[in-house]
């Protein structure tokens, strides 16, 4: 073997092994034994993109322990993920912080029921990492590994807060990748609704930050902004509010918001700091705008009173307000997860995996040795079996 690929074989192996030493007998009366008790803990991993996420769920307890590191320090500097660094952090972050989770809870790995895993969609690399010592974890502890799709540990993560939202309830998807709306009938039951056709609404807010020379990661940065500027100064456009359907767009918006700061910096090429405020307050405002419009279309469409809010822009301020003033007034309800879970994290994949096995969709069955990531993956294909 070359010595490059030895390095790169004892740089993945190690800590794994130092997590699970050698186990090739898979205990199977053990295993046996979890699957058929009613309380099952669920490991989870999340490594979609820039967190690695690791988290304990017990399907009759709840959320046991969870624990994260962000990268957003490590890719400052490039202004962006950058993939290939993002995948080495998840190698080595996941194994401490899978350590971390089991003192944190008080768990043995011989506590583990299953282990849950994000398969997609995200960053193939990144992804890889988490599965594969997901599924080397389940296998040397006889134990059945679950894919989630990244999406659903996002839509079911508000249930993991008090209250919890019961079936059916409509649920807004909204994050730097995704804009939905879905219709929600249990676990595995998505209808989608509407969707955005170009941009999503993060990739909005984290654009038109880079076009106003905010840094990285801009959707924030433009939110903490907005609070000091006045909204009413610019008038920016509210891409398809109108249209009729739950449908989204946002590219518009985000030309509407270059023409603007180009049209303030004029010759000196500089932006008024509080022509800056007040241009990030306008585009908060037209974003969210169509959310909370849409979002309250789509109750008034299938005729339900729960709307829940997931995803990285679930996180804004203004949208939790707006939704919080308007949907009283419909007799509806809107549901958002704890703010330290609207980013991703492994506590809704531990929890996404917990209840897949508390409906019967979790194929419980001992880790295999091949597993397949998907980098793109669309919800729909995900249906209750």
């Amino acid at each position: 073997m070359p010595s490059a690929w030895r390095r790169c074989v004892e740089i993945r192996a190690r800590p794994l092994a130092a997590l699970v030493p050698a186990m090739r007998s898979a205990r199977r009366g053990v295993f046996s034994h979890r699957v058929n008790s009613a309380a099952m803990i669920i490991l989870g991993f999340e490594s979609s993109c820039d967190e690695t996420g690791v988290a304990a769920v017990c399907t009759q307890r709840g959320l046991l322990a969870h624990a994260l590191h962000s990268q957003i320090a490590m890719h400052q500097e490039y202004g962006g993920v950058v993939p290939e660094l993002a995948s080495r952090d998840h190698i080595r972050r996941i194994v401490p912080l899978t350590r971390e989770v089991l003192a944190r809870a008080g768990l043995e790995r011989s506590d583990i029921g299953a282990v849950a895993y994000t398969a997609g969609p995200g960053l193939a690399g990144a992804l890889l990492v988490g599965a594969s010592v997901a599924q080397s974890l389940a296998w040397s502890l006889g134990l059945p590994a679950i894919p989630i799709h990244h999406l659903e540990g996002h839509l079911l993560s508000p249930l993991l807060a008090d209250p919890r939202p019961e079936f059916p309830f409509v649920a807004l998807l909204v994050s730097g990748g995704h804009t939905q709306l879905m219709r929600v009938d249990g676990v595995g039951r998505y209808t989608l609704l509407g969707e955005t056709l170009d941009d999503a609404a993060g990739e909005a807010f984290d654009k038109s930050a880079k076009l106003l020379g905010l840094g990285y990661p801009g959707g924030p940065a433009l939110s903490r902004l907005a609070q000091q500027g006045d909204a009413s100064r610019f008038e920016l456009p509210r891409p398809m509010l109108h249209s009729g359907d739950l449908d989204f767009s946002f590219s518009g918006l985000k030309t509407a918001v270059l023409t603007r700061a180009k049209a303030e910096r004029g010759a000196s090429g500089e932006l008024d700091p509080q022509a800056c405020a007040d241009l990030c307050a306008a585009t908060e405002a037209a974003i969210i705008d169509v959310l909370a419009a849409k979002s309250i279309k789509a109750l008034k469409q299938t005729g339900l009173r729960r709307l829940v809010v997931a995803g990285g822009v679930g996180a804004n301020r203004l949208l939790r307000l707006r939704l919080g003033e308007a949907l009283p007034r419909l007799k509806a309800t809107a549901y958002f997860p704890p703010l330290e879970l609207c980013t991703d994290n492994g506590a809704m994949i531990a929890f996404a995996g917990a209840e897949r096995v508390k409906a019967g969709l979790a194929r419980l069955q001992p880790g295999q040795h091949g597993f397949t990531v998907r980098p793109r993956w669309d919800l729909s294909e995900l249906q209750a079996a």
